[in-house]
């Protein structure tokens, strides 16, 4: 069972250049460990006869074929615009008036 020591965790705040309190350090050496046990209980349980999954239903993405198709004009895209000009859309100015 694999223990993370104190020095360990400074190491990896070093490493990650980040500051650690004495209190930081001794919370995260605990979850640390928490996380190091339970990737035990993982492995004492997996076998070579299961294979690894990421999900245990398998899963297909089910998509559309790639068929091309004639793009909208430009006067059909604009046709479901609210205003238009000069072939573009019009929209309100959200700034003020540039001067």
């Amino acid at each position: 069972m694999p223990t993370f020591t104190r020095e360990e965790i400074e190491h990896l705040g070093d490493l990650a250049r980040i500051a650690l309190t004495d209190e930081e350090i001794t919370r995260l050496q605990g979850e640390l460990n928490v996380i190091a046990d339970s990737i035990n209980k993982v492995q004492e349980v997996a076998s070579d006869d299961v294979p690894p999954t990421a999900n245990p239903i398998p899963l297909e993405a089910y998509l559309r074929p790639d068929v091309p198709e004639t793009p909208l004009t430009q006067a059909e895209a604009l046709a479901g615009g609210p205003k238009t000009a000069d072939g573009m859309f019009l929209a309100p100015r959200i700034l003020g008036s540039e001067e």
